[in-house]
């Protein structure tokens, strides 16, 4: 396997905005490779998610790692899942906020309201279809890198009033001038 670091397209970037197409099932090499290459590039950036159009490949798959915020939410210790065009079957009326970040959005921290559960059907790597609820931070993660897939970011879903205040930070970002601790892209 090819263990590049790949770079992480910031806002701004066309492919942040497109809706992913479905990933080829049949496509076992490329999908592994692709895998491979997005969990190392989480790790290095040192987040707890990646969706497939951040590392500039509009396709359905993400990863989430809860191992790097289980010294806050202990549950998450052992949490780790590969999404394979994952699709959202149900999500709860109960709501929950969190605060939220974004390697894509770099130095931006948002609270965002979202359901506090969601059942959601996937492929894993072994390409086996999967359906799992999700309940806490766990959900929370999920929710934000499958809103990437339909080409949405968590700034899109911040109150009115927070979004007029990031402005001029989201702008500055969708120009480069921004300095993150991992590689990036525009």
């Amino acid at each position: 396997m090819d263990s590049n670091i790949l770079p992480i397209y910031l806002y701004g970037a066309d492919v942040l905005r497109e809706t992913a197409r479905e990933a080829d099932l049949s496509e076992r090499e490329h999908i592994a490779t692709l895998v491979e290459e997005m969990k190392n590039t989480l790790k290095s950036a040192d987040g707890c998610g990646l969706a497939a159009p951040q590392v500039g490949v509009s396709e359905r798959i993400l990863i989430v790692d809860g191992t790097v915020v289980a010294d806050v939410y202990d549950y998450l210790k052992d949490f780790r899942r590969t999404m394979i065009n994952p699709v959202l079957l149900e999500e709860s009326k109960e709501q929950c906020t969190y605060s939220e970040g974004c390697l894509s959005v770099p130095g931006i921290y948002a609270e965002v309201r979202r359901p506090s559960k969601i059942k959601v059907e996937y492929y894993n790597e072994d390409l086996e279809k999967v359906t799992e609820e999700f309940d806490k931070f766990a959900c929370r993660m999920i929710q934000h890198e499958m809103e990437h897939l339909e080409g949405h970011l968590f700034v899109d879903n911040v109150a009115p009033i927070r979004r007029k205040m990031i402005t001029r930070k989201l702008q500055n970002i969708a120009k480069g001038r921004i300095s993150a601790r991992y590689k990036t892209r525009q």
